[in-house]
């Protein structure tokens, strides 16, 4: 039973660290481009997240159920094909299913492909992990890197069009401002919501 509950916990510690302790953009660093280009709304962030996790679930699970065959030599370029694989079918889905979406994100999509997430948990984990604790591994950042996007993608919209997923919140005195939506806004949310986490874990850190 202990043996069980340990196993329990470490595949919850999987997950949950993905949400807060290496979520990717506000404390990795990671996935930086696709968090700034298309967090101009929140359809979009949620769009872009989604399309990552369904490239990292998968990726993670192909890879940690072949590691073991997968020569050193040759394991970055293996993953690399696995990735470009995924890619194509999110992006194809996309683009048939939800083409207006597909056609915001742009070249967006096929770009997960050098993703460093992607390959980072590739590297990090799913190569030297089971499949199990490698699919809470991907689920985790992957959740953790959409709700990301879908944090910056509901301010900036809210900033910039009054709106939340096309939904007028901010009534007609609400002069919009545009920089929100242009570059200069991405950077100027991206570098607050840093300084929060960060200001976050660090009252945690001395409370601890």
């Amino acid at each position: 039973m202990a043996e069980n509950n340990g196993n329990t916990y470490s595949l919850w510690h999987e997950f949950k660290k993905g949400l807060w302790q290496d979520i990717p953009p506000f404390r990795l660093v990671l996935g930086t481009c696709p968090t700034l280009a298309v967090t101009n709304s929140v359809k979009n962030g949620i769009a872009m997240g989604l399309a990552t996790l369904f490239v990292l679930l998968g990726s993670n699970i192909i890879i940690s159920a072949v590691r073991k065959y997968v020569a050193p030599q040759v394991r970055i370029a293996a993953y690399v094909v696995i990735i470009a694989l995924l890619v194509t079918v999110a992006d194809m889905f996309l683009a048939a299913k939800f083409p207006p979406i597909s056609k915001a994100l742009g070249p967006y999509v096929p770009l997960i492909v050098v993703n460093c997430i992607i390959l980072g948990r590739a590297e990090a984990f799913a190569q030297k992990n089971p499949i199990i604790p490698s699919i809470m591994d991907a689920l985790g950042i992957g959740l953790g890197f959409t709700m990301s996007l879908a944090t910056m993608g509901s301010i900036r919209e809210l900033l910039g069009f009054g709106s939340i997923l096309q939904f007028k919140v901010l009534g007609s005195w609400f002069e919009p401002w545009i920089v929100m939506i242009l570059p200069a806004g991405a950077f100027l949310v991206f570098g607050s919501l840093i300084a929060l986490v960060n200001y976050i874990s660090s009252r945690k850190a001395e409370g601890a």
